[in-house]
């Protein structure tokens, strides 16, 4: 999502921050990952302070292909005021959070999207109790919205096109609108579709909330790095691809030693490393792909175990499912 503050000094600062990102990671050993401050599903910290969650596996997909271990990471909470000051100044390497991939946080603030990791669109949230049943019914009624996103100009342009009359309650982040929300303090709380079913699990009573039919908007999730650091664009965005085709080509967590040894897909092949050169071509070693996997499994088993159907979130994989069986989820061919 977009955020509207200025930031035109840190974009001339940035030129130094871009400078060979990959090679700083490598020495360092450490991968500095700005994510989510606390959404449960995508990236939150547990009872003993680890971190867990769907973006947090990209994150340590990312620091295995490229330094070896999937714990070599320093997870850095941002918010929405101070994700992308936190990227363009170089204090983390890449942003993997609810970030939406839009012309104006591309090409204005110099931002690098590498791909999609979730379709989402914005929501609306309301109690049970109120029988609301279609965001068209939402007029006269308060709305808790996030600001520094583009998630108040979406609900500003829904409703002009609706004729509904509404309050905007603009909150600065999820815990400020959650406890407002349930305190009565706004009738409806409107966030990514996503975000919300992961603040409702979170609920004493999940069940005594709705989430509404309406989608209002597009909203493509992306990891993000620097613009003009064209090297660890392309390792980023092709560890993010090597999570999606694994899960096209059938290589799991569980059966990615087996597969090591050989098979007859040349495609397979190339992506773990046993034919070609895919990983010397992106400054890592041969079988970075086959650590990348390893660290949490593919695109489908991170899916599944965060924020799948059989977790507490619930998200069915409607786009985010593959090409091959009705969604948007597309990886470019390892070739």
């Amino acid at each position: 999502m977009r955020n509207f503050i200025l930031l035109s000094a840190l974009l001339g600062a940035a030129g130094a921050a871009q400078a060979r990102t990959l090679d700083d990671v490598k020495a360092n050993g450490v991968l500095r990952c700005g994510v989510n401050s606390g959404l449960v599903g995508f990236a939150s910290q547990d009872a003993n302070e680890d971190w867990l969650g769907f973006d947090v596996g990209i994150c340590r997909a990312v620091a295995a292909a490229v330094i070896g271990d999937p714990t070599a990471i320093e997870f850095v909470p941002t918010t929405n005021k101070t994700r992308f000051t936190a990227l363009l100044s170089g204090d983390i390497d890449v942003l993997v959070r609810n970030t939406t991939w839009s012309l104006s946080t591309d090409v204005d603030l110099k931002l690098e999207f590498v791909g999609i990791n979730y379709y989402d669109g914005q929501g609306f949230m309301v109690p049970k109790a109120s029988g609301i049943s279609s965001a068209k019914e939402l007029n006269g009624n308060s709305v808790c919205v996030q600001g520094d996103t583009t998630t108040e100009p979406n609900l500003t342009e829904f409703f002009a096109r609706n004729n509904i009359e509404y309050e905007a309650l603009l909150i600065e982040s999820t815990a400020e609108a959650q406890a407002l929300y349930l305190d009565g303090g706004c009738d409806v709380y409107t966030n990514d579709a996503s975000a919300l079913a992961a603040i409702r699990a979170t609920f004493e009573s999940p069940g005594d909330h709705v989430l509404l039919p309406e989608i209002i908007s597009k909203e493509p999730l992306g990891p993000v790095v620097r613009h003009g650091d064209d090297e660890w664009s392309d390792v980023v965005r092709w560890t993010l691809n090597a999570l999606i085709s694994a899960e096209e080509l059938r290589i799991t967590s569980a059966n990615i030693d087996e597969l090591l040894e050989g098979t007859d897909n040349p495609e397979i092949n190339r992506l773990l490393g046993t034919e070609g050169f895919l990983g010397e071509m992106l400054g890592l070693d041969n079988d970075w792909a086959v650590k990348a996997i390893k660290a949490g499994g593919n695109y489908g088993e991170l899916f599944e175990k965060n924020i799948g159907e059989k977790t507490p979130i619930g998200l069915p994989r409607g786009l985010n499912a593959q090409w091959t069986d009705g969604g948007l989820l597309y990886s470019p061919p390892f070739r």
